[in-house]
């Protein structure tokens, strides 16, 4: 089974740790003044994982990363449940009035 890899961005502010899924929405849920750096001037910076943004300042810590995830099969069909729903559907009286 393969994986599947997202971007993580992990905001460390003190002891504490959150998890996005995308730097907007860092500032759906902080301040530019909290964080020490604009929206922009973040996407400027250059997040990696090697280059994280650091503010003394603020406490601030944001990094990015990658979260491994399995990849799963709910809701998905095998070739053979699609083939017989295509049977099922041709197989169909279809209605002439």
């Amino acid at each position: 089974m393969a994986q599947q890899e997202r971007q993580v961005i992990h905001l460390q502010r003190g002891d504490e740790h959150y998890y996005f899924g995308s730097v907007a929405a860092i500032y759906d849920h902080f301040t530019k003044e909290q964080l020490g750096i604009s929206y922009g001037s973040l996407r400027n910076y250059g997040l990696s994982p090697d280059k994280p943004y650091r503010n003394e300042k603020t406490g601030s810590i944001i990094r990015v990363g990658v979260l491994i995830a399995k990849e799963g099969n709910r809701g998905r069909k095998t070739y053979t449940e699609l083939l017989e729903v295509e049977n099922r559907a041709s197989a169909k009286p279809t209605q002439e009035g």
